[in-house]
């Protein structure tokens, strides 16, 4: 592959690693991982402000990047890709976790005479909502049954049922503080397994 000389060093270096993972090759995942995987938590969380859905979606940024590589553009740094990657991702998550409404306009006034809007509940997901949550799955699927049995477990109830901590700790029946050192756990065995590309997707 003919790489620009106008790319900086560290972006001629991560199109050699993609070759390398294009070609299954573990340590090119891991080290694609280890270059990025701060970055894009950082810039995840300034967007979420949640710690642990930054963890997710950064294990979900990953995931995604990895299975779609052979679509990679070498027009762009991977940097790019990864980070757009990332954010569109966030940006979904962040839509969905909003209420959707449609507004029932001039339906009454208050006591001021204002005009009151009624916010009412869409809970259907729109065509482009219910193909990202079924890729979701579906990449988090491929890697989830290589857990032991009490992580899959947990990694259900939070990727594919979308409950809280609290709700999965209800669910299980078992302390706030296991369920969130479990889930860490469960976590940090997910980021191996996306980086062991090869076995995991």
């Amino acid at each position: 592959m003919e790489i620009d000389k106008e790319f900086s060093e560290k972006a001629k270096k991560d199109f050699l690693l993609v070759e390398r993972a294009k070609q299954s090759d573990e340590k090119a995942f891991a080290e694609l991982m280890q270059r990025y995987k701060k970055p894009v938590y950082h810039m995840i969380l300034k967007m979420v402000r949640n710690v642990d859905d930054a963890e997710d979606l950064t294990i979900e940024a990953f995931a995604k990047a990895f299975k779609n590589l052979k679509k990679f553009n070498p027009d762009f740094t991977f940097s790019t890709w990864l980070f757009r990657i990332a954010t569109n991702n966030c940006i979904d998550f962040i839509r969905k976790k909003k209420l959707e409404t449609m507004s029932i306009n001039n339906t009454f006034k208050d006591d001021n005479g204002d005009n009151v809007d009624l916010e009412i509940k869409d809970f259907n997901l729109d065509p482009q909502e219910e193909a990202i949550k079924g890729e979701k799955i579906d990449i988090i699927q491929s890697i989830v049954t290589k857990l032991p049995p009490k992580y899959q477990i947990l990694v259900k109830l939070r990727y594919f049922q979308e409950l809280s901590y609290e709700e999965i700790a209800a669910e299980i029946d078992a302390p706030l503080g296991t369920v969130k050192a479990q889930l860490h756990r469960a976590r940090e065995l997910l980021y191996d397994l996306v980086k062991n590309k090869k076995d995991a997707i």
